[in-house]
């Protein structure tokens, strides 16, 4: 199950929407993890846009939802303006709107990402077959975690190199962890922890979708091997 809504704008265009929210993230003194807010906006803005990009939709606008007040939004714009830079996505239109008439005590951020896509959105499920294999791009990071273990997350550029080969399916991984994530994924099959051999916890939230599923066929596996090098993390099925 994607976390987008996809509905048609004409005959021909889909519209897709998807988003992100964090809280007690930023600069405040209350906030429990402390980084800039530049950090926040783009690690929001990267989730925002791997759903858009996964459900097959070219991400055209971003709306941003500002509640850390007046002085946060330039850093805010320049996160999500790195996001876009990473992706190639040099005509990225950005709105928002800061909260200003009341001040609140820890810092919280809502965005929105708007893609649109020929034709019809991909099956909401897929068939799991004989030939199908799964990896986990990248690996699941939260929180001061991920301040510290930043190069362990998967690059925006690796998620849309891969998103774009023929016959690959991604998802990326959210709060609720990567064995949430596959179980939406198939309409004939169901995984418990102690069906798979994996290299990385199953269960941990993955943050700001610091890692993503890819379901392909064997014959795509050493071409998706090669290209995500250390972050690929093949999930094998036990006997």
């Amino acid at each position: 199950m994607r976390d987008v809504l996809s509905f048609p704008f004409n005959s021909e265009v889909m519209i897709v929407v998807a988003s992100d929210n964090s809280g007690a993230i930023g600069e405040k003194e209350r906030d429990a993890v402390q980084v800039p807010y530049e950090t926040v906006s783009y690690y929001s803005f990267r989730v925002a846009v791997m759903e858009c990009m996964s459900a097959g939709a070219q991400p055209f606008a971003a709306a941003l939802q500002n509640f850390c007040g007046d002085e946060a939004w330039e850093q805010l714009i320049r996160g999500i303006k790195k996001g876009a830079d990473e992706l190639g996505l040099m005509e990225l239109q950005i709105t928002g709107s800061t909260e200003s008439n009341f001040n609140l005590l820890q810092s919280a951020v809502g965005l929105s990402v708007l893609g649109k896509m020929l034709g019809e959105p991909p099956a909401e499920s897929l068939t799991h077959t004989d030939d199908t294999r799964i990896a986990v791009i990248g690996s699941p990071l939260v929180g001061q975690e991920l301040i510290e273990r930043e190069a362990d997350a998967a690059p925006l550029k690796l998620f849309k190199m891969i998103n774009s080969i023929d016959d690959i399916v991604t998802l990326p991984v959210g709060s609720k962890g990567i064995l949430n994530e596959l179980n939406g994924l198939f309409s004939n099959r169901k995984f418990e922890a102690n069906n798979l051999e994996a290299e990385v916890d199953l269960w941990k939230s993955a943050g700001p979708s610091t890692c993503f599923i890819a379901v392909f066929p064997e014959e795509k596996s050493e071409e998706i091997r090669k290209l995500a090098g250390s972050y690929f993390h093949i999930l094998k099925r036990r006997a």
